[in-house]
């Protein structure tokens, strides 16, 4: 049996559990460094003493010419392709170069795979629940795991084994994810996808080979935590949770502005302080507000893309604001940011006094324009901002004042997508 990406921390355990649980007597083991690769001797030892006989390669698998003199002299019966690398981004960071990187551990190698590997009776794929739901900031990864899925199906519909495992995170850490922080986790748990155990993992792992399907993702979902989450339920999961709309009813946010007009005038901006640094601590994994501080600027507290748009989610649900995706690019710090929302909310500085009192500006002046002053042309440019104000008030997406200007030339940021606020984000914030 054949087993690449060997040295990695899933393609050892891996290793320990063909030979213990299914019986395993034959392995080729490799990777890029092979029998040099730090616990490769130990792994081997291991693995000898328990009854295996183990060869290590070091071989690039996603080189044809490499895999084919590997494999010219040790024949194989079955595959079990583990190996994988990072490089994440947003699609509109990612080069040619970044995704060979990311594309060539995983396309090339299967392959290359497929063609030399020769009759098998396995043919065993460790995908990425990136591929099958999409994770933001892995367009990369995502697309490289979406082939693997595609090419189990190609190979069973030929009449070949083969199956492809999109995997969730494992608590196990290894080379890929040894970047992940506990605010990462902690994201990943709020959008419903927990760590498996190796034990989960590999009773997975026999689950799904038992299965005889093309395709079985293996991941651990809290129900709960999608049910709750700020961003949307990725479609393929909506049947499990039940649907529940996207926009939050502007009735959500009563209880905020009740509470914030029911205090004095100089309470206000602490109350909407403590709600934005409860909310930042909760992005980005913190136990407690005070571990943010109001003058610390968001890029010094470790935000990107991913927690800006999440914390713009977040204030969203919890004002019913309609709030621009370069929320913590426009306001830097919590303090700046908890004045805006202060003066958006009905209550607070800038409520809904100051804004009558614009309306009564704009009716003294169009009743001072008279029926008779205006031409037929301005008549018509103002008669559409108004009704694009109108719109936008209501929620409604603004129709096109061809070109009236002003509130027609803006971006409506509010209606994108989390993958193009991504994008936007990582521009505006030099992220990649």
């Amino acid at each position: 049996m054949l087993l690449t990406g060997a040295s990695g921390a899933l393609g050892g355990l891996v290793a320990r559990h063909l030979v213990a649980e299914h019986g395993v007597r034959s392995l080729l083991l490799m990777s890029r460094r092979g029998a040099d690769a730090e616990g490769a001797a130990e792994l081997r030892a291991e693995l000898t003493a328990a009854g295996a006989e183990v060869l290590w390669a070091a071989c690039d698998v996603a080189d044809r010419n490499a895999l084919a003199e590997v494999l010219s002299g040790t024949p194989v019966t079955a595959v079990v392709h583990t190996a994988g690398v990072l490089d994440d981004g947003v699609i509109g960071s990612l080069t040619p170069e970044r995704l060979e990187k990311v594309l060539r551990p995983k396309a090339d190698a299967v392959l290359n795979l497929h063609e030399l590997a020769g009759d098998v009776s396995a043919f065993v794929l460790f995908s990425s629940l990136a591929g099958t739901l999409g994770t933001p900031g892995q367009a990369g990864y995502a697309a490289a795991n979406a082939f693997l899925d595609a090419f189990a199906r190609h190979r069973r519909a030929q009449g070949l084994p083969a199956v492809s495992l999109p995997w969730g995170l494992w608590q196990r850490t290894g080379t890929m994810t040894e970047s992940l922080g506990g605010a990462d986790r902690t994201r990943l748990a709020r959008g419903g996808v927990l760590p498996l155990s190796d034990e989960d993992g590999l009773e997975l792992l026999d689950a799904a080979l038992a299965l005889q399907e093309p395709l079985v993702v293996a991941a651990r979902l809290d129900l709960a935590a999608l049910r709750n989450a700020t961003a949307p339920v990725p479609p393929l999961l909506r049947a499990l949770v039940g649907g529940r709309p996207r926009r939050m009813d502007r009735a959500a946010s009563v209880p905020l502005a009740q509470r914030i007009a029911g205090l004095p005038e100089s309470e206000r901006e602490e109350a909407v302080l403590d709600l934005v640094r409860s909310e930042v601590a909760a992005v980005l994994g913190h136990s407690s507000a005070k571990a943010v501080q109001p003058d610390q600027a968001f890029g010094d507290l470790g935000f990107d893309s991913l927690t800006a748009v999440e914390l713009r989610n977040r204030m969203h649900k919890a004002t019913g604001l309609r709030l621009p995706a370069t929320l913590v690019f426009d306001h830097p710090t919590p303090a700046v940011l908890a004045r805006r929302v202060l003066k958006d909310l009905p209550g607070g500085t800038g409520g809904t006094a100051p804004v009558l009192d614009e309306f009564d500006r704009l009716a003294a002046a169009l009743d001072g324009a008279g029926a008779d002053g205006v031409d037929n042309a301005t008549r018509t440019k103002i008669n559409m901002r108004l009704q694009a104000l109108l719109a936008r008030w209501n929620g409604d997406e603004p129709a096109d004042p061809g070109g009236a200007g002003g509130a027609g030339d803006e971006d409506d940021l509010s209606s994108a997508s989390d993958e193009e606020l991504y994008e936007l984000l990582d521009d505006e914030l030099g992220i990649f």
